[in-house]
């Protein structure tokens, strides 16, 4: 079975697209650590970036960069967090790109009860767009 973020990739689950490639892509992350978290994804399904062949793992570490200089960008008073393959996704790799002003926001766990509205959602993946 696909995990969620092929099922996404293949255009079978809404997402919020900020950037996509031929080898990865960027979406906001709907349960976020932070406000303004993205997701960057690689297109070939494997459970651990350490299991991406060579240029897939360059390309996604690549996209991962261009993200945190994006959101460097729009939030230039905060440090930019990376965490690579959450728990809660466990059979597809992925990194988490984050803004955070100190330890307890980069450690905060999200608030699944109150996510994002998506039109605020979109607003940010327009001004992060790269």
């Amino acid at each position: 079975m696909p995990s969620i973020f092929t099922r996404i990739i293949n255009g079978e689950l809404p997402s919020v697209k900020v950037h996509e490639d031929d080898r990865t892509l960027v979406i906001m992350d709907i349960n976020p650590i932070q406000f303004g978290q993205l997701l960057a994804v690689p297109k070939n399904e494997v459970s651990s970036v350490w299991d991406l062949p060579t240029e897939d793992y360059r390309a996604l570490m690549d996209t991962v960069q261009k993200a945190g200089q994006s959101l460097k960008a729009l939030f230039p008073d905060k440090k930019i967090g990376v965490m690579i393959e959450g728990m809660e996704v466990t059979d597809h790799a992925h990194v988490k790109i984050f803004p955070f002003s100190n330890a307890a926001e980069y450690h905060a766990h999200p608030d699944i009860n109150h996510p994002p509205e998506r039109e605020e959602l979109e607003k940010l993946a327009s001004k992060l767009a790269f």
